[in-house]
């Protein structure tokens, strides 16, 4: 009996990892949310807004799924899997903002 016990604490022992500090993930996801707002009233070129928001939109969702969802933690694997999509994401971002050019 104990040396299952022993298994499950060395398996427990192996997927430990410090908790991500939610609290200044989430003031740096409202510091971002701000900033995009003071930005989209900017009065600077079109394409510039737009490539700042892009780029805070996609800083706001690594910030989420790294820690929120945990993939800061996961194997190598899983996060292969949550990157897979972003090629067809950029391919439409792309061709959205080509419409309004």
């Amino acid at each position: 009996m104990s040396e299952a016990g022993g298994h499950a604490a060395s398996a427990a022992d192996d997927h430990a990892h410090e908790h991500p500090k939610y609290m200044l993930i989430w003031l740096y996801l409202f510091i971002l949310t701000v900033a995009e707002v003071f930005v989209a009233f900017l009065a600077i070129p079109k394409w510039m807004i737009v490539v700042s928001l892009l780029v805070m939109a996609v800083w706001k969702a690594l910030l989420v799924a790294l820690y929120y969802m945990h993939l800061k933690f996961e194997p190598n694997r899983l996060r292969l899997v949550a990157l897979a999509p972003l090629p067809a994401v950029a391919i439409m971002i792309i061709a959205i903002m080509m419409e309004y050019v």
